[in-house]
C-alpha cells in the first residue's frame, strides 16, 4: 500500500463505488488491494469499510489502465458525499431545491457548479431520480432502515387495492416518499404525508414537485405528537413506521381519541402508529402497515389485537420472507385493515386471511400457494394470546393428521416389538455381593494406562479391558452412589469406582449384556417420545376434525 504523507483532498469513495468506476466486481477491488502495493491507502472510514480519495483512485486506475471515464453524475455524487457525509438527505434536498428553480444558496460551490453543468444536459427529474436511486441503494447496502426496503414497497404495491382517480392516500411516516409515491402511482391521486425529519420531508416534497405530482403535500413533524392532518380521512393509509421506539409520547397522549382500540403500552409504539393510521381512514378505508413479526404475539399488545379481531377490522396478515427488510433478516408482517362502511352496523367479516410466505425467496412470487393461505375464523383467534402469526395458524390446517397418525403408530408398534428382543438373556447367579470380593479401582486402572477418557465417560485403552464391561459396572447403583455428591448431584467419577476382576472373555460376555441394556434404555426413551407425539397428533387431529373415532 502507498503511504501518503499529506492528507487526501476531495471526495472519498467506497470499495463498491471503485468497482462501479472500473466496471468490475467488489471482489476484484478487494483483490487489487491485496495484490498491488501501490493501491491507494485508505483515507477514512472504518477498518471494515474504508474510504479512498477519489482523485488517487482515478489516477491509479488510469495508470493500471483499469479505469473508465467517470460520468458527471458520479462526480456530483462523490462531491455530495464529501460535503454532506452522513447528512446526505440534506444534500439531496438542497440539490432538488436548486433543480426546482429555488436559490440553492445552501449548496457548497463544488456541488453547485456540478449541478449547473448537469442541468444543461439532463432533465431535472431524471437527475433527481438517479440521485434518489443512488441514495436508496447506498442505504440498502449499509443495512439502514432510513428508506423503506424496495421489497417491502413491492409487497405493499401488490396488496394495495385499486384506487379511484380521486382517491386520497396517506403515509404518516413517509421518509423521502418512496412508499407513498410508489403505491399512489397515478398522477391524479391526492397524496398526503408527514415525516419527522425535516430534510427528508423537504426532499420528498421537492421530488414530487419535480416529478409533476401536483397532488402531493408533505408536512414536517412528529405524526403522533403533532398531527399535521387532524381532519384527513384517506381511502388508503400506507406506513412503514419506526420500530422498537419506546419514547413515542405515550405519557402525553394517554387521553388521545385515536386510541379507540386501547391505549398502547410504552413498548408497543408500532400499535400506536397502527391506530394513528386507522384513525385517518374514512368509511371503507384501508390500512397497509409493515410490522415486526413480534407485534403479532407480544403479550403487551394482546388487548388491542383482540379488538382488531373482534370488530372485524384486521382482514389479512401476510408474513413476508426473511430478507425482505433491509436492516435485519427477520420476517416482516404486512397487516391489512379495513374500516367498516357503516360505523354503527355489525361487520359481516368473520375470518382473517393468514398468508405465510416465509418459506419463499424474498424476490419470489407474492402470490401464495394453497398451502400458504388460510381463512381463520375470528373465534379461533380470540384466545388468551390472540396470536396473529400466520405460520402458527397454517401449520395446523395443512397438516396430514391421518398420515402422521398412521406413520407414528406404525413406528411405535415397531419400537415396542423390538424392545423385547433387546433385553439380554440373564440366568440366576450367585448371592448379591458375590462379585464384591475381587475388585479393582478405576483410578488404579487409569494409572496403569488401561483406562482413558473420551469425553465424560472412560474407555478402555488396552486389549485387557472391555469398554462396555467397564461402563456397565460404572453405571451400577453401587458406583452411582460413589459418584453422587452430598448435595445430590451426579457426576461420573471413576476415581472412587470399582469394577470386578475378570478375564477378557468373561468381560466381553458381561459387556454384551450391558450393551443390550443400553440399547433397551435408548429404545424406551424413543418409545416415550413417540408416545407423546402420537398422543398430541391424535388429540389435535380429533379436535380439528381431521380424525374421527372408528365405529
Amino acid at each position: 500500500m502507498t503511504d501518503n504523507a499529506a492528507p487526501p483532498v476531495g471526495p472519498l469513495v467506497t470499495g463498491s463505488e471503485i468497482a462501479r468506476l472500473a466496471g468490475v466486481t467488489r471482489a476484484a477491488v478487494s483483490n487489487w488491494r491485496r495484490r498491488y502495493d501501490d493501491f491507494p491507502a485508505a483515507a477514512g472510514g472504518a477498518a471494515n469499510s474504508p474510504l479512498y480519495a477519489l482523485a488517487e483512485v482515478q489516477e491509479w486506475l488510469d495508470k493500471q489502465r483499469k479505469g473508465q471515464e467517470v460520468s458527471p453524475e458520479v462526480e456530483l455524487w462523490q462531491a455530495m458525499r464529501a460535503a454532506y457525509g452522513e447528512q446526505m438527505v440534506a444534500g439531496l434536498a438542497e440539490v432538488a431545491s436548486a433543480l426546482a428553480g429555488e436559490s440553492g444558496q445552501g449548496l457548497p460551490e463544488d456541488v453547485a457548479t456540478r449541478v449547473r453543468e448537469l442541468a444543461r444536459t439532463e432533465a431535472p427529474v431524471d437527475l433527481v431520480k438517479a440521485l434518489t436511486e443512488r441514495f436508496t441503494d447506498s442505504a440498502r447496502r449499509a443495512g439502514s432502515d432510513q428508506v423503506t426496503s424496495e421489497r417491502v414497497v413491492r409487497a405493499m404495491c401488490h396488496l394495495a387495492p385499486e384506487l379511484r382517480s380521486d382517491a386520497t392516500v396517506f403515509d404518516p411516516a413517509c421518509g423521502i416518499g418512496v412508499l407513498l409515491l410508489s403505491v399512489a402511482s397515478e398522477a391524479g391521486a391526492r397524496c398526503c404525508g408527514q415525516e419527522t425529519d425535516a430534510d427528508s420531508a423537504r426532499f420528498a416534497q421537492l421530488r414530487a414537485d419535480l416529478l409533476g405530482r401536483s397532488g402531493v403535500r408533505i408536512a414536517a413533524g412528529d405524526s403522533l405528537r403533532a398531527d399535521e392532518w387532524p381532519d384527513l380521512k384517506a381511502d388508503l393509509v400506507v406506513c412503514d413506521p419506526p420500530t422498537g421506539v419506546t419514547e413515542w409520547g405515550r405519557e402525553e397522549l394517554l387521553l388521545d381519541s385515536r386510541w379507540e382500540l386501547g391505549t398502547p403500552s410504552k413498548a408497543e409504539g408500532e400499535l400506536a402508529w397502527l391506530q394513528h393510521a386507522y384513525a385517518h381512514t374514512g368509511p371503507g378505508g384501508q390500512v397497509l402497515m409493515a410490522m415486526p413479526a413480534s407485534v403479532a404475539y407480544r403479550r403487551a399488545g394482546r388487548r388491542i389485537r383482540a379488538e382488531l379481531v373482534r370488530r372485524g377490522i384486521v382482514r389479512q396478515v401476510v408474513a413476508l420472507p426473511p430478507g425482505t427488510a433491509t436492516s435485519h433478516a427477520l420476517p416482516v408482517h404486512l397487516w391489512c385493515l379495513r374500516r367498516p362502511e357503516n360505523t354503527g352496523a355489525a361487520d359481516t367479516n368473520q375470518t382473517v386471511r393468514m398468508v405465510d410466505l416465509t418459506g419463499n425467496s424474498p424476490d419470489g412470487s407474492l402470490e401464495p400457494r394453497p398451502d400458504q393461505v388460510a381463512d381463520v375464523p375470528l373465534i379461533e383467534l380470540l384466545d388468551e394470546t390472540v396470536d396473529l402469526t400466520p405460520g402458527n395458524h397454517l401449520r395446523s390446517r395443512h397438516r396430514d393428521y391421518p398420515g402422521e397418525y398412521a406413520a407414528l403408530r406404525e413406528e411405535l408398534e415397531d419400537q415396542v416389538r423390538r424392545l423385547a428382543t433387546l433385553l439380554p438373556a440373564l440366568a440366576p447367579g450367585g448371592e448379591p455381593g458375590s462379585l464384591d470380593g475381587a475388585t479393582t479401582s478405576v483410578a488404579d486402572l487409569a494409572r496403569a494406562g488401561l483406562v482413558a477418557y473420551d469425553g465424560p465417560e472412560p474407555v478402555s485403552a488396552s486389549e485387557q479391558l472391555d469398554t462396555d464391561y467397564l461402563r456397565g459396572f460404572l453405571r451400577s447403583s453401587v458406583n452411582a452412589r460413589r459418584s453422587t455428591s452430598a448435595s445430590g448431584t451426579y457426576r461420573l467419577d471413576g476415581r472412587g469406582s470399582r469394577i470386578p476382576r475378570m478375564g477378557i472373555d468373561e468381560q466381553r460376555r458381561y459387556g454384551t449384556a450391558f450393551r443390550s441394556l443400553s440399547a433397551f434404555e435408548e429404545g424406551m426413551r424413543k418409545v416415550d417420545e413417540l408416545s407423546r407425539q402420537l398422543a398430541d397428533v391424535a388429540r389435535d387431529g380429533l379436535a380439528a376434525g381431521a380424525l374421527v373415532p372408528e365405529e
